[in-house]
């Protein structure tokens, strides 16, 4: 059984194509996330998932049973999908106690496990006015899932979060997943909360399905250059570049540029099978050094975890031949 179908949804909004013939399934607990440039209509796909925008064509399907958009139901939305937008709101000058009280489904054992999970107990007996903006996501998120929903959609949950409210947010969300038995599907521009997050991964570009697989293929393989600037810096050899780097590692040339991401470039100890280059610069980024190699053709970025070179120095630069791709 299909636990979720998208199948063919196309959106118009005043005029404009927002989504272009998006179809995909997820399965039931599979972590799912949706990545993409501003405007790419990522935010719309959720939504309509959600059952909270129509699609003007395409359907879909969430444990077999059609998700019927606003335009057919007089409260949009379906019981079974949770949807947390960032613009967020809860009641103003209540306590929390009494914001999860309301629409809560489940029995006080099953709410204090809950309230734990979305580490929220704490603040309870607060006033929402009284909360941090992460604290404020956090309540508003519990109080999604007293409603027992079986998929949780979120839209950039951890956009306008500081480093610690963001990295309890990512906690919150793990254990949401794997304690909870709860399907979750988000947006995020950050590579760094997808890659190590998701089991699988969307790109959408203007509203088109770009590429759809794990992060790993996604990171190591992107079908074009778009994706590859989503999910981290790389290299763009030029022609000459490319051609020497194809001769000297057995690449199959394929009439197109090479992109190699930085860690994917070794310095070696010699020049055999290796392109020689002198050190432009070095930066240091705290948990690696970025080195520029100006090369006869190209000048590129190596990330390094030790540095024992000065600006001047000749190196060797190698490169395996499945780390480098052509677009």
């Amino acid at each position: 059984m299909s636990f979720l179908e998208v199948a063919g949804i196309r959106v118009e909004e005043a005029g404009k194509t927002v989504l272009h013939d998006i179809s995909f399934t997820q399965k039931e607990f599979q972590k799912t996330a949706i990545a993409g440039e501003t405007g790419s209509g990522k935010s719309t796909l959720l939504k309509t998932i959600a059952g909270l925008v129509e699609p003007t064509a395409g359907k879909v399907f969430f444990e077999e049973e059609e998700v019927i958009g606003p335009a057919e139901k007089l409260v949009p939305g379906h019981p079974g999908i949770a949807y947390l937008s960032q613009h967020f709101e809860l009641p103003h000058s209540l306590r929390v106690e009494q914001v999860l009280r309301y629409a809560n489904a489940l029995t006080s054992e099953e709410a204090g496990f809950l309230y734990d999970i979305c580490r929220v107990t704490h603040l309870l007996p607060r006033k929402t006015n009284q909360l941090s903006g992460g604290e404020r996501q956090r309540i508003a998120l519990a109080r999604l899932l007293s409603t027992a929903p079986s998929l949780l959609l979120l839209d950039e949950p951890y956009s306008n979060l500081d480093t610690a409210h963001k990295s309890i947010l990512k906690d919150v969300v793990r254990d949401i997943s794997e304690e909870m038995d709860i399907t979750c599907t988000l947006i995020s521009h950050d590579p760094h909360d997808t890659l190590s997050w998701a089991d699988e991964i969307l790109v959408l570009k203007d509203g088109q399905l770009q590429q759809q697989g794990t992060p790993e293929q996604i990171y190591r393989q992107p079908v074009n250059e778009y994706t590859a600037a989503l999910f981290g810096s790389y290299n763009r050899l030029t022609t000459a570049g490319t051609r020497a780097f194809s001769d000297v590692f057995g690449i199959k040339p394929t009439g197109k540029n090479m992109l190699v991401r930085p860690e994917s470039f070794k310095l070696a100890a010699n020049g055999n099978k290796a392109l020689a280059g002198k050190v432009k610069r070095i930066g240091y980024f705290g948990s690696f050094y970025e080195v520029e190699v100006q090369l006869p053709d190209d000048l590129v970025k190596i990330k390094a975890t030790e540095n024992h070179l000065t600006t001047g120095d000749t190196v060797f630069i190698t490169l395996s031949p499945e780390d480098a791709w052509q677009v």
